[in-house]
């Protein structure tokens, strides 16, 4: 495949099955969409997918009386994933740097604003450098409550630093970030309560510094593990506190809640995977770095207590809520996601073969650490097996770390060509990345350095 050759994979369908509710003789009243994306948590960290080391009884409830995913995957890290969801593609289509979102990308805000949405974003942003990126109006976003953004500073929990709607709060030490964005976005949805809304939340729990949280036992712990779990206690309540809302308001039967998170847990912390004592897979292109919860909920429409093992992946989730709020489909060029909503309804749906993966973390800097900074990697992979573009194969399943690749094995010939052809329907490198300027920068595998 020439580099310069697109891949382009239709959109959504343009003509969407009427899925609101109706009522005589008046439009069926839009669907609210509330998406939730937790910080640094992967799906072991969830009593819902069976984890004896944490409690998440609201997630549990949501699971419970909705669907649960077993096969969502994002990128391994905050940007690329975040530049995922937002847009439906790809990061090979238009990933430009760590903390940056490609300028001219239309996002599910901008989608949703056109067509008569009030829109918010509150928790972490990590798209707009001193340099490039954008801002959450530019995003279509009405309202936000941002941290990491040009202007807050590097506290995110006590004593916070957040935007609120262009302009920078430095709180005071008594406040905990995670509830300032939390009664934010309450507020939005208090406001906004009779007309439609799409409302955001990349929270910035459960990320370190591991510190307690407001409803630590001992607000003076120095366990980073025991915070940890805390925090995600805290996330889960806040979690709670908006489907509480959403109650109180007679909202809840018309708002469509989805929880997901943004990459695996962070490598610091030695947690229990079902049995097994292992490190925290964020930054790492194999399962405990990429395969993330995701909880689907809607009362009356979404049955309770289904399991759905399809593999699904983050730029899905556009055309997801899309195809849920019956609003018109967008076509856009090198979109690679499509709607599991049929699914979500109990209905066959179109499932995915195989997914794609494409990591490129940090294209300019100076240092490799083979986890958050290193060459550009990418993979196709079903439910069973993985194949890297290096030609790396192995068995997820039995080697779920990638420890052993596996050989050129005849019964496995099919499968391999199977994943080969889907690697070879997508372009070989990052289509915004500036490639002259990353090798200026760092040297690429078989090439010299320029001085």
């Amino acid at each position: 495949m020439k580099m310069n050759q697109f891949f382009y994979l239709p959109w959504w369908v343009l003509a969407i099955v009427t899925t609101g509710t109706t009522t005589s003789g008046k439009e069926s009243k839009k669907l609210n969409i509330v998406l939730i994306m937790a910080d640094d948590v992967g799906y072991e960290c969830f009593s819902a997918y069976g984890s004896k080391e944490f409690s998440t009884p609201r997630l549990d409830a949501l699971a419970a009386r909705g669907m649960r995913f077993d096969h969502c995957h994002s990128t391994p890290l905050c940007t690329p994933s975040r530049v995922n969801l937002m847009t439906g593609k790809s990061n090979v289509f238009n990933y430009v740097d760590f903390g940056v979102f490609p300028k001219g990308e239309p996002t599910f805000a901008n989608h949703f604003k056109e067509h008569g949405y009030m829109t918010a974003v509150a928790g972490k942003w990590q798209l707009l450098t001193k340099k490039n990126g954008i801002l959450p109006r530019e995003a279509g976003f009405d309202r936000h409550c941002v941290w990491n953004i040009p202007g807050t500073e590097r506290r995110r929990y006590w004593e916070p630093s957040l935007m609120h709607d262009g302009k920078v709060i430095n709180h005071g030490e008594e406040k905990y970030g995670s509830t300032v964005i939390a009664d934010y976005l309450i507020d939005f949805i208090k406001t906004n309560q009779d007309k439609p809304f799409l409302a955001y939340y990349p929270m910035n729990l459960p990320h370190s510094p591991f510190d307690p949280t407001p409803r630590s036992v001992n607000r003076s712990n120095k366990d980073g593990k025991q915070n940890f779990i805390d925090m995600v206690a805290y996330m889960d309540h806040c979690v709670g506190r908006i489907e509480d809302t959403l109650i109180e308001l007679g909202l809840r039967e018309n708002t469509l809640m989805i929880f997901t998170a943004d990459n695996g847990t962070s490598s610091s912390l030695t947690l229990d995977f079902f049995g097994k004592e292992r490190k925290g897979g964020k930054g790492y292109t194999h399962d405990h770095g990429t395969k993330v919860p995701l909880i689907i909920n809607l009362p009356g429409r979404i049955k309770a207590g289904q399991v759905n093992k399809d593999l699904i992946c983050f730029s899905d989730l556009f055309p997801t809520i899309v195809e849920a709020a019956n609003l018109p489909g967008k076509k856009i060029t090198q979109a690679d996601g499509w709607s599991f909503w049929p699914q979500c309804l109990g209905k066959e749906g179109k499932k995915r073969e195989w997914i794609y993966g494409y990591y490129f973390p940090r294209p300019f800097s100076k240092q490799f650490d083979m986890k958050y900074s290193h060459w550009e990697v990418a993979w196709a992979r079903n439910k069973h097996y993985k194949l890297y573009r290096d030609g790396r194969f192995f068995d997820v399943i039995e080697d779920v770390r990638e420890e052993t690749p596996l050989g050129k094995q005849v019964d496995l010939g099919a499968v391999h060509n199977s994943l080969q052809a889907a690697l070879d329907k997508y372009p070989l490198r990052g289509g915004k990345i500036d490639y002259e300027q990353v090798t200026g920068v760092r040297k690429a595998p078989g090439t010299k350095k320029k001085k």
